[in-house]
């Protein structure tokens, strides 16, 4: 195992792909560096976990968005859009609103997340769901390449500029139309411990791939005061409408510059603080880089905890989620790989044990495998063999 060369894989091969004038140095990618150095080290003394289906010559890279090139951009870009016109695997007798493949995903979100958030298994739940879903890309959509990531921290002062969302051909979509709406409370409207100011949009996506986007499934818990109902209190009935966003400065400028991302990193050695600030202190004002991810698109479904996936932004937020949780392990392998912490019910309510690294999850009607958090826990071992640049 050439330690330059696992290097070179993430870091170097990846930034090459960015023309120089266009790189931000940022203290969040120089811990991920630092990361890899140290995942390299461990691995060059104690080599991999299974080395007979995951090593260097085979590991996926996963990358920034403004990494791709416009090919491989409008490559996953068809593989959503692919997903979104293949029939449906949960039956409608569970979610009659789940229309197409791509909604088995926000129904097993929505079915899921009140275990799920605020509990022991958020980060690894979350990192197989991402998994899961780039797998689906991969194999039913005939998608080449792997799960890309948004750099919160890169374009927090002014997201709808980034390529990601400016709604171009090879975004995916940007901001909504301009539509008058009120400020976002969170938790909600009853506790408005922060209050996040309307941005520029809040009405439909009017610009690039997915300005035709249809959400099928949700809302549950909605920011926006005028979106249709459910018909189903489990937000699981169909309820097609388009799909809405209200692109948010004030999210990502609080909540996901390279400071926060970076002070996230290093500031809590302990598992339970780590998973515990980065999905934010509300009653203290604290957002965390997980809901101001989400807000940063708000909107409909974006801003709603359990329809959240409804928005395809979903996936490229939480594949920096768990390239953030990533680094965190990484830089000190032997302590944090398996760490675990926190209960099995949303921020303990109600009071439950403390979760185990052998508890397990299922995906529901995704089709993945029932899994441990253990088995989870390592992006080289059980069902992974990627990284990130």
């Amino acid at each position: 195992m050439k330690i330059a060369s696992f290097i070179a894989v993430t870091l170097l091969g990846a930034a090459g792909a960015i023309p120089l004038e266009q790189r931000a140095f940022l203290e969040t990618d120089a811990l991920a560096a630092e990361g890899v150095l140290k995942l390299g080290l461990y691995v060059a003394k104690y080599g991999y976990p299974d080395p007979k289906k995951c090593t260097l010559s085979n590991v996926a890279v996963r990358k920034e968005w403004s990494m791709l090139s416009a090919q491989e951009k409008k490559d996953y870009i068809s593989a959503v859009q692919c997903i979104s016109k293949k029939p449906p695997k949960t039956p409608s007798s569970l979610a009659p609103g789940a229309k197409n493949r791509y909604d088995d995903f926000v129904a097993t979100h929505i079915n899921q997340t009140l275990s799920i958030h605020g509990t022991g298994n958020f980060l690894t739940w979350h990192r197989y769901f991402t998994w899961a879903y780039e797998q689906a890309l991969r194999n039913e959509c005939g998608y080449k390449g792997y799960q890309p990531y948004y750099n919160w921290a890169k374009w927090a002062d002014n997201p709808a500029a980034s390529p990601i969302l400016d709604g171009s051909a090879t975004s995916i979509s940007g901001d909504g139309a301009k539509k008058a709406h009120n400020n976002t409370c969170v938790p909600s409207n009853d506790a408005c411990n922060i209050s996040i100011p309307p941005g520029n949009g809040g009405g439909c996506v009017k610009s690039g791939p997915f300005k035709d986007w249809k959400v099928n499934l949700g809302p549950v818990v909605p920011v926006l005061s005028d979106v249709s109902l459910n018909p189903e209190f489990t937000g699981l009935g169909y309820n097609p409408r388009c799909l809405r966003r209200d692109i948010s400065k004030a999210a990502s400028q609080g909540w996901t510059k390279d400071s926060d991302v970076s002070s996230l990193i290093k500031d809590n050695k302990d598992f339970y603080w780590f998973s515990t600030n980065m999905q934010g202190d509300f009653p203290n004002g604290f957002l965390g880089v997980h809901t101001a991810g989400h807000f940063t698109v708000g909107g409909d479904p974006g801003g709603d905890l359990f329809a959240s996936p409804g928005d395809p932004y979903f996936y490229l937020h939480h594949a920096m989620i768990d390239r953030t949780y990533w680094t965190w392990q990484n830089l000190d392998i032997a302590k944090r790989q398996y760490a675990v912490s926190a209960t099995i019910t949303v921020n303990n309510q109600p009071p439950s044990r403390n979760a185990t690294l052998d508890d397990t999850f299922d995906l529901g009607y995704v089709g993945a495998p029932t899994q441990s958090i253990r088995g989870t826990s390592n992006t080289l071992a059980g069902p992974f063999c990627y990284i990130y640049a």
